[in-house]
């Protein structure tokens, strides 16, 4: 009979990995949210993880945090989970779209001597949409002679086409450039199974997909809402842009009237358009600064449904799926979804709510029925039962290892 240190699987090697990002802890953003769950499993199994990113001062643009949690420039700190953080400088800025590449273009140019100073690693992983720092990861894997993975969180380049960005037939120095890079990574990650596939379409064979998530253990399952209420509540928590097209649900709410309230928290280009547009048409909504902990689980708790938000002519999103999405599904809330493609296919996989067109009228007869009738607003354990077995990040974490372990493996073979 084989003895159990004979029979065991042999132990996976634990290489070192330098994890480049636009935003990362104390932050609370979804690359932060991502890379800091991803990193606390692969410190669990041993992995030394280093992390160039900026200051902190996401969202305000600026430091608002006291040093010795945000960071200094070139200085480094042990993160949450044992991790080095070097800080890399960065520019203040407002709410503009063009003071924020600004700033990212800024951070990235620092972002490569940074990475220098740290210990050399066996692989550099790069995560956009931070578009510049893709170019710096480019730039520092090839400086450490490493292999590169990079990863797209959207669906950039096509992205830029549709916010109109970059415009006519000819390719950007943008699009070229974002081009070459994923042509030359040794490993391109996506969050959906619909980008990997656009990707391999332009001939682009080195492609995995590890989806966004979340650990579902840290979420709670919340109870439904009363089954009996006088007025009709639904929240959106998530980022105020121009991808989102939250001008709808607003407009939903004015018809809808005093039978609702809509709460819409967080930040973005758009807030004041919206705060603008909701007293405009005098509309039931309460506008929050962002939230965090234990203040996001009781307004996920007051809420009969909550609100997942794409607009529908970006042709992009038919392969996003809001990260927002997974931690609906996992705490068990009704989802007023506002989405197509690779989004509404989960939604509906899941049994987590309802998917309805993106138009005003449409959605204040959706919310007009589900106050009418509070039973359609309970759900079953399903959605928490997907998350579980397609996105939560103890599973997640495992495939990304996988991934890089055999990516490290190809460079060494090549060498």
């Amino acid at each position: 009979m084989e003895s159990p240190e004979h029979s065991a699987e042999p132990a996976r090697p634990k290489p070192r990995v330098t994890v480049l990002t636009h935003s990362y802890w104390p932050e609370s953003s979804p690359p932060q949210r991502r890379w800091s769950a991803l990193i606390d499993e692969f410190r669990k199994s041993g992995w030394d993880i280093d992390v160039v990113t900026p200051v902190a001062h996401f969202p305000a643009g600026r430091r608002v945090l006291p040093a010795s949690t945000a960071g200094r420039s070139f200085r480094s700190q042990i993160g949450r989970h044992g991790e080095t953080v070097r800080r890399v400088p960065y520019l203040p800025h407002g709410n503009s779209q063009l003071a924020r590449l600004v700033d990212h273009c800024y951070s990235a140019f620092w972002t490569v001597p940074a990475a220098l100073l740290t210990r050399r690693p066996d692989i550099v992983v790069v995560t956009a949409p931070s578009l510049p720092i893709l170019g710096a990861g480019y730039v520092v894997a090839k400086l450490r002679k490493v292999p590169l993975i990079i990863e797209m969180r959207d669906a950039w380049p096509d992205l830029a086409r549709d916010a109109r960005l970059v415009q006519g037939k000819v390719k950007s120095l943008f699009e070229v450039i974002v081009d070459h890079v994923q042509r030359r990574a040794d490993l391109v990650v996506t969050v959906t199974d619909g980008f990997a596939d656009v990707l391999r379409s332009r001939g682009i064979q080195n492609v995995a997909t590890i989806s966004n998530g979340l650990s579902v253990d840290s979420v709670p399952a919340l109870p439904p809402p009363p089954g009996r209420r006088d007025i009709f509540e639904a929240l959106y928590l998530g980022n105020h842009g121009e991808s989102q097209n939250l001008e709808i649900a607003i407009r939903a709410s004015a018809i809808v009237g005093s039978q609702m309230h809509l709460h819409m928290v967080g930040h973005g280009t758009r807030k004041l358009a919206l705060q603008n547009l909701a007293k405009e048409l005098d509309a039931p909504v309460t506008f929050h600064p962002s939230l965090i902990g234990q203040d996001v689980m009781d307004r996920y708790a007051s809420a009969d449904t909550c609100i997942v938000s794409l607009r529908d002519d970006w042709k992009s999103f038919e392969t996003t799926v809001p990260s927002k999405t997974y931690e609906v599904l996992a705490i068990g809330r009704h989802m007023t979804a506002i989405v197509r493609g690779e989004a509404a296919r989960i939604v509906a996989e899941a049994e987590a709510g309802d998917i309805v067109p993106s138009h005003p009228q449409a959605l204040a007869a959706l919310w007009q029925e589900l106050s009418g009738n509070r039973g359609r607003l309970t759900r079953s354990a399903a959605s928490r039962a997907w998350v579980k077995e397609h996105a939560d990040y103890g599973i997640l974490s495992e495939r990304y290892m996988d991934l890089i372990l055999g990516v490290v493996a190809g460079s060494i073979r090549r060498a």
